[in-house]
């Protein structure tokens, strides 16, 4: 049934209570043309206002979806945004260690202090868009969080103890984004 109609049988039940009341109110005389006429003309107003109410509220929903799906896009178009800006000055400071690595007096000792610098800057960057380090060097293996690459027997720790990090995991959030790769002990 379209909502044209339902309004319609709305219309038709109110029109009946109205109707109902009317005749109430007279104590069930007979009712002229006139009357009719007028009750009628009241019935079809209120039916147009309804109708009208139903278009304009279909319309604002529209709207609605419309700009929350606009949004919805902007936000993943943009989402990256605040992240990028971050990175952008750890480029800058790569491409200014680079350009020192072709100069003819490059101190060895300067650029090792830029790459740590410009590290720091990397790891600043991440910190603040909440991508924190998975470091798990002698903490005991939890396969949640590491992926061991191999076992090592060793008696100076105990087993299943993380002794070697080959490669940190990242965690967006608390989320996982990275496992940490690891060599794990096992007894002798």
């Amino acid at each position: 049934m379209s909502e044209k109609e339902n309004l319609v049988d709305d219309s038709r039940e109110e029109l009946q209570v109205d109707g109902e009341e009317f005749l109430a109110e007279t104590g069930g005389e007979e009712l002229g043309h006139a009357e009719l006429t007028a009750l009628l003309e009241d019935a079809r107003g209120k039916a147009d206002e309804h109708w009208d109410q139903v278009v304009r509220t279909q319309a604002e929903m529209d709207n609605l979806r419309k700009r929350s799906e606009r949004d919805l896009a902007n936000a993943h178009k943009f989402a990256l945004e605040r992240f990028a800006s971050e990175l952008l000055p750890v480029v800058d400071s790569l491409e200014l260690g680079l350009a020192a690595f072709t100069a003819e007096n490059a101190d060895p000792e300067k650029l090792k202090e830029g790459v740590e610098l410009t590290l720091q800057m990397l790891k600043t960057a991440l910190e603040k868009s909440a991508i924190t380090e998975v470091n798990p060097e002698n903490e005991c293996f939890n396969p949640d969080f590491h992926q061991a690459m191999s076992m090592q027997e060793r008696d100076d720790v105990e087993p299943n103890t993380v002794v070697t990090v080959v490669q940190k995991g990242y965690l967006l959030n608390g989320r996982l984004i990275r496992p940490a790769m690891v060599i794990v002990s096992e007894a002798p």
